[in-house]
């Protein structure tokens, strides 16, 4: 069985306390959008840091979510899906962009476990907030933990790299032996395990 997490010796709790991040407001003096996607923007702004005039592109993003789906076998609903800029078909969790107007994150992440997995969950809960790339993206994800899954039937049609993907149960403790061996390089994915199997510490 493998065995997670490894314990490394860490300095005492005692002499200093838990870092923590902290969110600041630098209001940027000039903004403009450099580049106009399909799905988001690249942005550029100016900004005043410590008596220098600094300048920042970077992507603007409106956020997404991402589920680890867990079953009575302690197993993790995964897809296997094709990531063009990677050139790659990265096993993943469900996923998807925060895109609908008004729908709380938990409904966005419902509505990713049905459209991606055809499957719903009766329990859910946050289980890890995180930012994707902080220093060229301000992408922040939310994963929620769900569980007591079941199969849905939808009319929803799949659209692009979506078309032909797999989903498959995969055993939680080889989905996280594959984190380990870096054979799951999604990083929500990876990031999701390590959350799961941190909190059965």
């Amino acid at each position: 069985m493998l065995r997670w997490p490894v314990r490394l010796p860490v300095a005492s709790s005692k002499l200093r306390p838990m870092p923590k991040d902290q969110p600041v407001d630098f209001k940027p003096s000039h903004r403009k959008v450099a580049f106009e996607g399909k799905v988001w923007n690249v942005v550029s702004e100016t900004f005043d840091y410590n008596g220098q005039v600094l300048v920042r592109d970077f992507i603007e993003h409106p956020g997404a979510v991402a589920v680890i789906a867990l079953n009575e076998k302690d197993e993790v609903l995964m897809i296997h899906q094709y990531r063009h800029p990677v050139k790659k078909f990265l096993w993943e969790i469900p996923a998807g962009l925060l895109d609908v107007a008004g729908e709380s994150h938990l409904d966005a992440a419902k509505r990713e476990l049905m459209e991606e997995t055809f499957h719903e969950a009766k329990n859910w809960q946050l289980l890890q907030t995180f930012h994707a790339s902080p220093g060229g993206n301000s992408e922040q994800i939310d994963i929620f933990l769900a569980t007591d899954v079941s199969p849905v039937e939808t009319d929803y049609q799949r659209e692009g790299e979506e078309v032909d993907m797999e989903v498959r149960w995969v055993a939680f403790d080889e989905a996280l032996a594959s984190v380990v061996a870096s054979e799951i390089q999604s990083p929500i994915a990876v990031i999701a395990l390590l959350a799961v199997a941190n909190s059965r510490r």
